[in-house]
């Protein structure tokens, strides 16, 4: 496997005397400087958080990147998630890369269809989810893809793209 260098390294809790509540504190800190005071790009727009609703004080976008589960109420933290938390912003940087597909989708939510924007670090088994709106993005969530059918799936989607997109 080729290195990556410009990928930050996880952040583990360990480093963090196996207190959740440091941990926390720390993502949070890490998720602030990536996504709300350094203000990231992502293919000439402005990438913005969902900020609603908010808990605990942090924003929606913060705790899908970190948690795990179909219901908002019912969500967990994901320790891999967390470890991850330095990896979209540069991920998001890089996605012209040769080995990070991005690709559009739509998906059916409970607002209606919406366009999604999926960027896949297949090397790092990574994927970042944005949502489309009018002159910016909205970074949704990532997450580790490490599962054989998850994979097949995302790369029958990125073809499919590719080809209505009349690519070779």
């Amino acid at each position: 496997m080729k290195t990556v260098t410009w990928l930050p390294n996880l952040i583990l809790l360990s480093e963090y005397e196996n207190s959740w509540e440091k941990y926390l504190d720390a993502l949070y800190l890490f998720y602030i400087e990536d996504f709300i005071d350094s203000k990231p790009i992502f293919c000439g727009q402005k990438l913005a958080v969902k900020k609603y609703p908010l808990f605990d004080e942090k924003e929606a976008t913060f705790w899908h990147i970190i948690q795990e589960g179909e219901k908002e109420e019912d969500r967990t933290p994901d320790l891999r998630r967390c470890e991850r938390i330095r990896w979209p912003k540069p991920i998001t940087e890089h996605c012209t890369e040769s080995g990070i597909k991005v690709w559009e989708n739509e998906r059916h939510t409970k607002s209606g269809i919406q366009t999604s924007i999926c960027i896949w670090f297949e090397q790092v088994e990574y994927l970042i989810i944005l949502r489309k709106r009018t002159g910016f993005n909205l970074f949704w969530t990532a997450y580790q893809v490490t599962e054989a059918h998850r994979k097949r799936k995302l790369e029958k989607e990125y073809q499919c793209y590719l080809k209505k997109q009349g690519a070779p």
